[in-house]
């Protein structure tokens, strides 16, 4: 079998050439991806793994951010104007049909945002990136649709590059969708659950046809096989490989992928809703070691979830310093004001989130224990870990620290600040009037305010109230056949077109 010979090829080191493969006669391609991909609905898709097989391939965004060059470019909207400071109108694409033939219409547009607004549903799309946000439409036309949204949202346009659209037919709307019907350049042909999903090339899609006529994604957790594959000839890309298996510069990329490491901290339960306790935790970690070991020698130490080319990073904000003997004292003075702090504390990590991703945790965990404090690990898969990641979250949890990576690529903190603090934030643990304050205004400001005010609230949370243990903004590396012509971009973290890659 082929996955028994990438297998075999895992532990050792591995020659530049490659096997001739029978792919080089076709143009098909196979993605492995590090986890086994649960759903398939597109408003998951602000979620890595449903995103890097959604967006843009078979769901495409009205707007698309272009990370190559910064920018906005036309998608399923070819224009678009801000009427008034509360509302934005969108001029949709004519000649547009979804894959089941139905026309695409401003309908589809509102739809789609009620849908990710729908509570029931908890999207990962509307959770994160419009929550706060109350919205109504006005349509003229077929190709005009009005959006109004309290409160004013200045980067609506921006906003709509992270949300796939999808047809008002789907049904049941209430559920999450099993086979999405898009407007995009591939058909989502075959869903094998736990195994592969199977695109294929859509003949009537609206623009150019692209080369790749069907993409097969199987899901590989191991690294080094998911890297052997790519060298055997069984595979074409890995879009995230561990350092360790980037070995090859014939196939291997590294790039900055917008991604933010971090433990969320539940601030609200013993021994976490102790300050202190919170501080120690951050000194207890010595992440110049983790560097070039665990994680990338290009990473670099976070100190709060936006990398520092996002408008509002606060470089006022220090990073933790390694501090053991520190975080003990911290520890034991919590102890003598009457904390408890024997009580357990559980990371809850998460399968394949990056490379190293359990040894990182284990690492922590040592770290942790080391200054007196209880802690255990817990790995579950991506499917069990986002019920303690999202809201609702597992009740009776106890305190827990929840392995987060975080992706904005796209340059603001609203894509950021509303869902990890706000009081009714899909992944806050934080409950602080001050802190909603400043994300409301912030929100709202534009040029100089709203930098101001990001920052502020970002001193406030990292440095006054410290709502995560803040760890790397990374270096990820991928892995891709030299059959393709394709180099990945800091997109591909959270997106890969298939219409972006070119044979050789």
């Amino acid at each position: 079998m082929k996955t028994g010979m990438a297998m075999l090829l895992a532990g050792t080191v591995l020659s530049a050439g490659l096997p001739a493969a029978a792919q080089d006669t076709d143009r098909d391609v196979t993605v492995v991806l590090a986890e086994t991909v649960s759903v398939v609905e597109p408003c998951m898709a602000a979620r890595q793994d449903v995103g890097r097989v959604m967006s843009e391939n078979v769901n495409e965004m009205l707007v698309e951010f272009d990370y190559v060059n910064g920018g906005l470019k036309p998608r399923l909207a070819t224009e678009w104007n801000q009427v008034d400071e509360d509302t934005w109108e969108f001029k949709l694409r004519d000649g547009v049909a979804w894959h089941d033939g139905t026309p695409f219409t401003a309908k589809d547009v509102q739809f789609t945002i009620e849908r990710n607004k729908n509570p029931a549903l908890s999207c990962e799309t509307g959770g994160k990136y419009f929550g706060g946000t109350e919205f109504s439409f006005d349509i003229p036309d077929d190709h005009t649709i009005r959006i109004t949204t309290t409160p004013p949202q200045p980067i609506l346009p921006l906003l709509m590059t992270v949300m796939p659209v999808q047809s008002a037919a789907t049904t049941p709307a209430a559920e999450f969708d099993r086979k999405p019907n898009g407007t995009g350049p591939y058909l989502f042909s075959d869903w094998q659950v736990g195994q592969s999903i199977t695109l294929t090339r859509n003949p009537g899609y609206w623009g150019d046809q692209p080369q790749v006529e069907r993409a097969t994604y199987l899901f590989r957790s191991d690294s080094a096989v998911a890297a052997a594959m790519v060298q055997a000839g069984e595979a074409d890309i890995v879009p995230s490989i561990a350092l360790q298996d980037a070995t090859n510069p014939e196939t291997d990329f590294s790039y900055p992928n917008s991604e933010t490491t971090s433990l969320r901290i539940d601030t609200r339960v013993p021994p976490t809703n102790d300050r202190r306790i919170r501080e120690a935790l951050n000194l207890a970690v010595d992440r110049e070691a983790m560097i070039g070991t665990l994680f990338p020698a290009d990473a670099q130490i976070a100190t709060h979830l936006v990398v520092p080319t996002t408008i509002g990073y606060n470089p006022a904000v220090p990073a933790w310093p390694y501090d053991p003997d520190r975080a003990r004292a911290l520890v034991e003075e919590a102890k003598a004001d009457g904390v408890d702090t024997s009580l357990p504390i559980r990371i809850i990590g998460r399968n394949g989130q990056y490379p190293n991703a359990t040894e990182a945790m284990e690492a922590m965990m040592a770290m942790f224990q080391d200054v007196g404090l209880n802690v255990t690990l817990d790995m579950y898969d991506v499917s069990v870990w986002n019920n303690y990641f999202v809201s609702p979250f597992v009740a009776d949890a106890g305190a827990t620290l929840t392995q987060s990576q975080h992706d904005n690529a796209t340059g603001d903190p609203v894509f950021t600040a509303y869902v990890k603090y706000a009081s009714d934030g899909a992944h806050s643990m934080v409950d602080d009037p001050a802190v909603d304050d400043l994300i409301a205004r912030a929100t709202a400001a534009t040029g100089d305010e709203r930098t101001r005010l990001w920052q502020e609230l970002f001193a406030k949370v990292n440095t006054e109230i410290i709502a995560d243990i803040p760890m790397f903004h990374m270096v990820g590396f991928t892995r891709v056949s030299p059959r393709l012509d394709f180099k990945p971009t800091i997109a591909t973290n959270s997106e890969l077109q298939l219409s972006q890659i070119r044979f050789k």
